[in-house]
């Protein structure tokens, strides 16, 4: 059944200690309604069980809060007022973290190979893992079944904490053996615990569809790399990403570009804390919450964000009057944002990766950010994509071509379609090219850790004309019989080491180019020797993102759009029936710590410079949500045209 998510959700957290005795005690249901009102939000996860493993409703259950006001059915009262103002109000149930249950039944916990818990250890503080091969399962399972009954029909249920968890309980060997699964198999008993998780996930799913078959089904934690899978057990997809929080600014668009290629809805999900969870007294600033939230909507993302209510029951207003402020922003945009798809000329392969909170930098990282800065449209694809919708595929650094893909690939170059491959991407584990399309022969690893780059006129447009460092190992390539070098290595002296060095860094260039190639141009597919999106996302090193855009330059001529704005402007195009959206972004997140990047203000910009490649010219072109109209010329096969002003997000439309 299909689904329509709400476009402005709040995810409220209540995981609270059995040692806090005035649970509830100050809540005013119809008050905690009319602030969600007030705030604009129109759909609330709240919660029926918590990390603590207690339980919020109405029940006979001996992990009833302990400290929960006799007679509140919290839950029921937050639901109950909830619909009574036309806002949706889907549960929340934690999975693998129930210290209720890892106090009274210990040998559910998981173990860790030595013996010892997954998890916080005897003297720590934090969260015990569940093993869900114990008894547990059918204890939760019990909980689960309550909570669809006792609010049936549910809006729907959020599962937190749902990873796969290899255990070495006396109940997972057990599993394991009957399984006729290898423990001492680090391979096998992986997949044994994706199994586990697959099938309580399945197990589940059906328990809540066959009480609300119209209810929303979301696992949380787990790693999106695996939604092929997993997809088939979930209604929609949800990112968790809070930014300062772990997770960094790239993390929820490198993956929203490929959640949404699996055509259910999906939804940003961030938080008001200045930093984690349940940062009480932490409050984001208004800058950096809007930047959130327009970053959502830039993607056709619908938006959450987190709260955690106070034990008492109660809900900060001024923490409303944040959300509020944000929400008002968006629900002013939803006429253009709901319903509206992504406009993309690229797909670009992830080089493994893919963890639920993969860290920052790195080739996934960096490959997202370069085509960001470069207001590059672009989807994030696999071997199992359909590669019709695209112009270009990018296999940056490190993308393993098999039989299957090898044929994809060479299908998609015969129909017009171009490729970018990088570092090892495309060769097999010899370092040999599986694609003869590539047009290059490889004599192996380079023997140095650091060379230099010297770029060819082809690809030297705004390449300052000197010998540019490459800090990551590369590969010797030459091109094949023709092919052509766009840019050539430049060996140094010798490596850095402790037999000789030279000065205080890598050793300097040699003269001479080598007769080794750093890009080769074969037709419609360029290979660059070095794993340069790795080097980006680690280095930052500003000409190998100009090498990369002049690549592209000769591959795809005419980029989708093209802004004159600088690289921290975040660009993308939508489109809603005869619209197309395309949306600027403007918000400079700041390193003001050694771990947190920071938005605290919103510097306007002023006469844009936007070009929209277009067959015809369009009947009108205007800014939204403020509808004011635009002049525009159409020449060339482009909408050209500038826009006024830019404070940190602006929407184009065009029509």
């Amino acid at each position: 059944m299909a689904i329509t998510l709400r476009q402005r959700q709040v995810h409220l957290d209540f995981h609270t200690s059995p040692f806090i005795p005035d649970v509830g005690a100050d809540f005013d249901a119809a008050e905690f309604a009319a602030q969600m009102q007030r705030a604009h939000v129109n759909s609330v996860t709240v919660f029926a069980k918590c990390h603590h493993g207690h339980l919020y409703y109405q029940t006979d259950h001996p992990a009833r809060h302990p400290g929960l006001k006799q007679g509140l059915d919290l839950t029921a009262s937050q639901v109950d007022a909830l619909h009574a103002a036309g806002i949706r109000a889907p549960i929340y149930i934690s999975i693998l973290l129930d210290e209720y249950a890892a106090n009274t039944h210990p040998e559910w916990i998981a173990r860790n190979e030595d013996g010892s818990n997954v998890g916080a250890q005897p003297l720590q503080a934090g969260w015990r893992v569940m093993d869900m091969t114990s008894p547990y399962q059918d204890y939760l399972a019990g909980q689960v079944e309550e909570i669809l009954a006792r609010f049936k029909p549910v809006d729907g249920v959020f599962f937190d904490i749902c990873m796969d968890i290899e255990s070495f309980s006396k109940y997972g060997l057990a599993a394991m053996h009957k399984r006729g699964c290898n423990p001492a198999d680090p391979g096998a008993r992986g997949q044994f615990a994706r199994d586990v998780t697959l099938a309580y996930m399945k197990r589940f799913q059906k328990m809540v569809l066959a009480s609300a078959p119209q209810a929303t089904v979301y696992y949380n934690s787990r790693p999106l790399s695996g939604l092929p899978r997993d997809i088939r057990h979930m209604t929609h997809v949800e990112i968790e990403a809070l930014p300062t929080g772990g997770w960094g600014y790239m993390y929820f668009p490198k993956n929203v570009r490929y959640a949404r290629t699996f055509g259910k809805p999906y939804m940003g999900m961030t938080a008001r804390f200045h930093k984690s969870w349940a940062d009480f007294g932490g409050l984001k600033p208004y800058a950096a919450l809007k930047y959130e939230v327009c970053q959502m909507l830039a993607h056709g993302a619908q938006c959450s964000i987190g709260d955690q209510m106070h034990p008492r029951g109660e809900l900060d207003p001024i923490v409303y009057d944040l959300i509020g402020s944000v929400y008002e922003y968006a629900e002013a945009c939803e006429p253009w944002t709901q319903g509206a798809k992504p406009v993309t000329q690229i797909g670009l392969f992830m080089a493994g990766g893919g963890e639920y909170r993969e860290t920052p930098g790195g080739t996934n990282d960096g490959a997202t950010r370069m085509l960001t800065q470069l207001k590059h449209q672009f989807d994030v694809v696999t071997a199992t994509s359909n590669f019709s919708p695209y112009e270009l595929l990018i296999l940056p650094d490190a993308v393993a071509v098999d039989e299957a893909l090898a044929a994809k690939l060479r299908d998609f170059v015969a129909a017009g379609g171009s490729l970018l491959l990088s570092g090892a991407s495309g060769l097999d584990a010899a370092g040999q090219p599986v694609l003869p399309e590539m047009g290059v022969e490889v004599q192996g690893e380079s023997p140095y850790q650091t060379t230099y780059i010297r770029v060819g006129d082809a690809v030297g447009a705004g390449v300052p004309r000197t010998d540019h460092v490459m800090y990551e190992r590369g590969w010797r390539m030459i091109p094949a019989a023709g092919a052509t070098t766009l840019a050539k290595v430049v060996e140094p002296y010798f490596d850095r080491n402790y037999q000789h060095f030279s000065s205080h860094a890598q050793t300097p260039p040699m003269k001479q180019a080598s007769k080794y190639a750093a890009a080769i141009r074969n037709g419609q597919v360029i290979t660059i020797a070095y794993p340069i999106f790795k080097a980006y996302g680690t280095h930052a090193n500003l000409p190998y993102r100009q090498l990369v855009q002049n690549c592209l330059d000769l591959l795809m001529p005419q980029q989708l759009v093209d802004v004159r704005g600088p690289s921290t402007m975040e660009v993308t195009v939508m489109r809603k029936g005869r619209q197309t959206i395309v949306h600027l972004l403007q918000f400079v997140a700041e390193r003001r710590t050694d771990v947190l990047d920071l938005v605290e203000d919103i510097v306007p910009l002023h006469d844009v410079a936007l070009s929209v490649r277009a067959e015809a010219a369009p009947r009108r072109v205007t800014l939204a949500p403020s509808r004011v109209e635009l002049p525009f010329e159409h020449r060339d096969g482009r909408i050209v045209l500038t826009v006024p002003i830019v404070e940190g997000h602006q929407m184009v439309v065009i029509e």
